[in-house]
């Protein structure tokens, strides 16, 4: 069992991570940090992540049901506790889940560091997406369907921002991922690390997603809400379409990428 440190001020300098922590988040103000929250990707940024865990910060109600799992954190990572009063007034707003822990993001990843060298490889590429919500539910997508690596371009949003990691149920914290660059850059990645590359549209001229035999190694492609994918980067892959009933040709980007990822990890059997 770690030590627990008991805070009895909100203003303590010990757990100055956790302050105002929805303006941080907006801002991007926690520098090389981010910030998980609740249970479940607590588990997971303990169990499985691949990041460095700084700290957690819990409310004191939350302590027995948690002694498990608290079994898991690394040697000489604190553990501050407070009742739910001072919890709510670090955090800035109420913190009912009573659970956060604090990680380090450390040296950004390239594509070339997450995809697979060789063999069969699922890969899903983000490009503008700004919206946290679809980012999260998109590599709990990928998490899902077996997909081996989530590239994003430097447009998207940041996959460790806390609801993000909390829409992805903790994928976002060890599915291996890089983000920079632009989508045609990371096009240009995939298909240097021998992946074929869908282009995921509602054009009409798109091959039928079902008609397609999946290569060994494939990318898939989504663009933002709304506009979509541009021209140009649909000229770079191969147009694919999901087919919908007539008079309606699109579905959240999230719910394309669980359409597209389950075909490919079917036909992969």
């Amino acid at each position: 069992m770690p030590e627990i440190i008991p805070i009895h001020d909100a203003n303590d300098p010990r757990v100055e991570a956790y302050v105002s922590i929805r303006e941080r988040d907006l801002t991007g103000g926690h520098g090389g940090r981010f910030i998980v929250e609740g249970k479940v990707t607590l588990e997971t940024l303990l169990a499985r992540s691949r990041f460095e865990v700084e700290s957690l910060f819990l409310c004191e109600t939350r302590l027995a049901p948690l002694a498990g799992i608290l079994s898991e954190v690394p040697e000489g990572v604190p553990v501050y506790v407070a009742a739910q009063g001072v919890m709510d007034a670090v955090a800035g707003f109420p913190m009912h889940r009573g659970v956060l822990a604090c990680g380090r993001k450390g040296a950004a990843l390239s594509p070339q560091n997450v995809l697979p060298k060789d063999g069969p490889s699922t890969a899903l590429i983000l490009s503008e997406l700004s919206n946290h919500d679809n980012v999260g539910a998109c590599f709990r997508n990928a998490a899902a369907f077996g997909a081996d690596a989530v590239l994003l371009d430097a447009a998207s949003c940041d996959p460790l921002y806390r609801k993000a990691i909390r829409v992805s149920s903790g994928a976002a914290l060890w599915l291996p991922f890089s983000q920079g660059g632009t989508g045609a850059d990371l096009i240009a990645a995939a298909e240097a690390a021998g992946h074929e590359v869908w282009a995921l549209t509602p054009r009409s001229d798109a091959a039928p997603l079902p008609s397609l035999k999946v290569p060994e190694r494939v990318a898939l492609l989504m663009g933002a809400e709304g506009p979509g994918l541009p021209a140009e980067m649909i000229a770079r892959a191969r147009p694919v379409r999901i087919a919908m009933t007539e008079g309606f040709d699109s579905v959240n980007v999230a719910t394309a990428a669980a359409i597209a990822l389950a075909h490919v990890f079917a036909a992969r059997g």
